[in-house]
């Protein structure tokens, strides 16, 4: 049977790499290439909110409010990206918004290793 955790673990590492992938195109000067991958994060943002939107479902029995939570932050994590590949691609600083993104990212991982549906090992 599908498992909607390892779907929705899978699409955030891709999801990053992605969104590292662009930054790194965008650093070369390959701009065309960069809205490519871009485009390809976008598709891959909403198979995360969608995988994270059945687990939260399938699961709302178990602490749904630190998982609300951790959904939000999880959003903030992809606003993120796009904020700063949209800025990065007008010339416009994006340090503020890579403060953010480690801000959310270690947030959001704390909360998805810390819950009963995550690894647990840090509880």
């Amino acid at each position: 049977m599908f498992d909607n955790t390892h779907a929705h673990i899978t699409t955030w590492v891709i999801a990053i790499i992605l969104f590292f992938v662009a930054v790194g195109l965008h650093n070369a000067g390959k701009k065309k290439g960069m809205k490519v991958v871009h485009m390809i994060l976008r598709l891959f943002d909403l198979l995360i909110i969608l995988t994270g939107a059945l687990l939260f479902w399938k699961h709302q029995g178990i602490n749904p409010a630190l998982y609300g939570i951790k959904g939000l932050v999880g959003i903030w994590v992809i606003g993120m990206f796009e904020m700063i590949l949209v800025r990065l691609n007008k010339g416009k600083s994006t340090k503020m918004f890579w403060i953010q993104l480690i801000i959310a990212l270690i947030i959001v991982l704390y909360l998805g290793l810390r819950l009963p549906l995550g690894l647990n090992f840090l509880g």
